[in-house]
């Protein structure tokens, strides 16, 4: 599928999708408490309807009504078949954790991009924690026998996915003996590492944490059911604050401006361009304004890459993004993909190990190869917003976090035209 997009002269008002993270946690944290939790304003995506899927096939019920899944967790079973996790990483890395707690084998199985994304820190981990499981050399598929989680130290890195540290802290207070998470390197994302403990509270369970987040202590302890309700996504909110900063006025509702996303991060970026950004109560009004070129170091919202590149692209001056290595590793490889699409629009751009360069210029329309990364494909068709002439392939991997973005993209005056071909 194809987007074809226009010069587009943007104004109105669109709200900002659930968080897809906090989705799936709630959704993990639900099926590991024993009784009915209630998940509130979820995100409906394929990521998190990989993780449903996941769950139902261990013994983990969940109905589904357009704003509240009802969840009954605390009995699992070993499936009948392989567990496919789709493109949702999250799915694979926590529930290989969770897999040490179920009966018999699991062997989860990972969609195409997914395939080559990094496993093995976390089976290293988990083996230390008495889990017998493995992994296919760096990457899934991954097999666990599950059944005896004895507890113990583990260690890990903290700079390649902050989803392992996640994944351990999920099944810990449910392990023998108390569990202690030793990172060896400094964390990166903390944010999301932050969002887990969050989630981990609200169905009963505390954590103790160093102040750099480098070393958790777990004592034994029982989930609890809760009523979780989830907030909205700044990740997804970002490409409709840039395009107001790019082509109009949008106002992005929905948002919590407290919220420990670490995307929300958006906001002092933009204001850092120069961008007029105001804040009400629940929402973001963010304005056209000329846009100066900025240094940020992305290290605790690498999802933020594709987003800030498009509005580096605009921007006067030359821009620089640091810690970001670990875009490489995403649905594409974003570093390269950016600087590629970026340089088919006309801008200059100088890929390096941890820094990528920009150069701000007069954009021009291109096409755009997405790679099927749905960041990829929303960031660009921002800035084909703004220029025009610019075809999106592709098109409909947004569906991973944000399926109904095309259309709240035409309701605020984007010309767009999809193409199913």
């Amino acid at each position: 599928m194809k987007a074809l997009i226009d010069k587009s002269e943007i104004k109105g008002k669109v709200r900002a999708p659930a968080s897809k993270s906090y989705t799936i946690r709630g959704l993990m944290c639900a099926a590991l408490a024993r009784g009915e939790s209630e998940i509130l304003s979820p995100l409906t995506s394929d990521d998190t309807q990989a993780a449903i899927n996941v769950l139902s096939q261990v013994g983990i019920r969940v109905y589904q009504q357009e704003d509240l899944w009802k969840v009954v967790g605390g009995n699992f079973h070993k499936p009948d078949a392989d567990l496919y996790c789709g493109e949702s990483a999250a799915t694979l890395r926590f529930m290989t954790a969770i897999g040490s707690l179920i009966p018999g084998r699991c062997r989860l199985v990972p969609g195409l991009s997914l395939a080559r994304r990094p496993v093995k820190p976390l089976i290293q981990a988990l083996k230390q924690l008495g889990v017998n499981c493995s992994s296919y050399g760096e990457v899934a598929p991954v097999t666990v026998d599950g059944g005896r989680l004895k507890g113990g130290i583990a260690e890990l890195p903290g700079n390649v996915s902050s989803q392992f540290v996640s994944a351990l802290l999920l099944i810990s207070p449910l392990a023998e003996e108390s569990v202690t998470i030793r990172l060896t390197t400094p964390l990166e994302s903390k944010p999301f590492v932050l969002m887990t403990l969050d989630c981990l509270e609200r169905f009963g369970v505390k954590v103790e944490s160093s102040t750099d987040l480098r070393r958790f202590e777990v004592s034994k302890q029982t989930y609890k059911p809760a009523q979780y309700k989830v907030e909205g996504d700044w990740s997804s909110a970002s490409y409709f604050l840039a395009l107001g900063a790019l082509s109009g006025e949008v106002e992005v509702e929905n948002l919590n401006p407290q919220s420990r996303q670490g995307d929300k991060m958006m906001l002092d970026f933009l204001r850092d361009m120069g961008a007029s950004v105001e804040i009400t109560k629940n929402s973001v009004i963010v304005r056209r304004s000329r846009l100066k070129a900025i240094r940020a170091d992305l290290s605790d919202c690498i999802d933020l890459l594709p987003t800030m590149a498009v509005l580096a692209a605009a921007a006067d001056g030359i821009s620089e993004f640091t810690g970001i290595d670990r875009a490489r590793l995403k649905e594409s490889n974003r570093v390269a993909a950016v600087r590629e699409g970026l340089e088919k629009m006309g801008v200059k751009a100088v890929e390096e190990r941890s820094k990528l360069t920009i150069i701000g210029s007069a954009p021009k329309g291109s096409v755009i190869d997405s790679r099927g990364d749905h960041r990829l494909a929303m960031a660009f068709s921002i800035l084909g917003s703004a220029v025009g002439e610019t075809i999106i392939n592709d098109a409909e991997c947004v569906a991973k976090t944000y399926p109904q973005f095309w259309e709240e993209l035409k309701s605020i005056g984007g010309e767009v035209k999809i193409d199913g071909k």
